[in-house]
This record gives structure tokens, C-alpha cells and sequence, in this order.
């Protein structure tokens, strides 16, 4: 028997958990039901799932204090969280983004909507990247250890950023448009809104720190990674 994709479905409403189960079995998914946070850890420190479908308002830890805490382990930054609510504020997709959340769908949704959306982050999961260590000015980053450091000091960047910044900086110079960004980085866009470009730039610029002004917004186009020029030291006053 082929191994099918793991979903664990983090819902406290055992309706809506069977019917997106059912759904899930139903197109080739092997679905995972977790009431609350506590159960959902438990079959995360079991099995890692391939996809985590993660409710906003669940009992005790909330959907995003626990995405905000599996980006943060080593063992779990790296799955795509669905995030599910009904909460469709613009302020409410952005929390949800800025807590680690690869995608946001609002209920009620679709049965075709949610597994189109879980089949795009699965083909996210591996966007076209080179390897190796590339450096601009004094940024550094390396693919083959994940790490990246500007001016000999390490810098902590989610999964996401560091794909974004792995692919400016094999890209430098360049306008990004959004869409652009997200076919090249995020793999697919149908369903993700460009909004989340900006959101993931914020977090990528507050990461690098000083280094961020090298992330340029190009108004009315996209985005630019340009590299630092060495500052020049001013001249001397010559000699009357």
C-alpha cells in the first residue's frame, strides 16, 4: 500500500472534523484528528504529519499560540499549517500569516477549495532552490546548514523568510512583482494572496536587521535585493 499524505486535522467541533476526514480519505489523504492542542502534540511527537489544518479557537492554546510554537521547534518549522477560522478580517489573515501560518482559509469553505489549497502547499514544500553558500557585503547565507549570518552574527529567519531570501540573493538586482514572488518561492499562487508577500517581507527585514535596507520596495512593482555598497571614507582636505 502506497503511503498517503498525513493531515492532522486540529478542530475541536467533532462535525467539521469528520466531514473535512471524510473528504480527505475520500482524494488520497490519511487524516489525523486532534481535539485540542495537548492531543494534536501528542501525535506530532508520534508522527509528523505532511500538512496541519490548524483551527483559530480551540480550547487552552489557541490555533496561533500553537502554529507561533511548532514554528519555533526544530521539529515541526518546517510542516505547512493551514490555518482554519472564521475570522475573515484583513487584521485577523495577518496575525494568522505573521504567527508562522503557510495559508488562511476562512469558514465556511468549500470541500474543493480546502484540498486544492493542501495540494499547493504540499507542492511548496520543495520550491526550486540551488544549494551552497552565497554572500552580498557582509550577509552570508548557507543552504546546506540552513544558517545565515550578517557581519559574523547569526540570524534567526523562519522557513519561509529564508526561502525568500535565498531567492533574492540568487536574484539580485532584480524587480520581484508579488506574483512573481510567490510563483518562485511559495511554488504555487492560485489561492495564496499576494498580501502575504508583504507580510513574510516585514518579518524578513526585521530579521535581518541592519541588513534589511538591502530588501528594497520598488513602489507600484514589487520587491529588489540590492547589495550594499562599502561605504567610502571621506577625503581628507588637502593641504594648502
Amino acid at each position: 500500500m502506497r503511503n498517503l499524505p498525513r493531515i492532522l486535522i486540529v478542530e475541536d467541533e467533532p462535525a467539521i472534523a469528520e466531514l473535512i476526514a471524510v473528504n480527505l480519505r475520500h482524494n488520497g489523504f490519511q487524516p489525523i484528528w486532534a481535539m485540542d492542542g495537548i492531543t494534536a502534540q501528542k501525535e506530532l511527537d508520534d508522527v509528523l504529519p505532511d500538512v496541519i489544518l490548524l483551527d483559530w479557537m480551540l480550547p487552552g492554546d489557541s490555533g496561533l499560540s500553537l502554529s507561533k510554537k511548532w514554528r519555533s521547534h526544530a521539529r515541526t518549522k518546517d510542516i505547512p499549517i493551514i490555518m482554519l477560522t472564521a475570522r475573515s478580517e484583513e487584521s485577523d489573515r495577518v496575525s494568522g500569516l505573521d504567527s508562522g501560518a503557510d495559508d488562511y482559509i476562512v469558514k465556511p469553505f468549500s470541500t474543493k477549495e480546502l484540498l486544492a489549497r493542501i495540494r499547493a502547499v504540499l507542492r511548496r514544500r520543495a520550491p526550486e532552490q540551488s544549494g551552497g553558500r552565497i554572500q552580498m557585503s557582509d550577509l552570508i547565507l548557507d543552504a546546506d546548514t540552513h544558517r545565515v549570518t550578517y557581519q559574523d552574527q547569526a540570524l534567526k529567519l523562519g522557513p519561509t523568510e529564508f526561502k525568500l531570501l535565498q531567492y533574492f540573493m540568487t536574484h539580485k538586482e532584480r524587480v520581484h512583482s508579488r506574483g512573481q514572488l510567490l510563483d518562485r518561492v511559495w511554488g504555487d499562487h492560485v489561492f495564496i494572496e499576494e498580501r502575504t508577500v508583504d507580510v513574510h517581507v516585514k518579518r524578513l527585514r526585521e530579521a535581518l536587521g541592519a541588513a534589511g535596507v538591502m530588501v528594497e520596495t520598488v513602489r507600484g512593482a514589487g520587491y529588489r535585493f540590492t547589495e550594499l555598497k562599502p561605504s567610502t571614507p571621506p577625503s581628507s582636505a588637502a593641504s594648502s
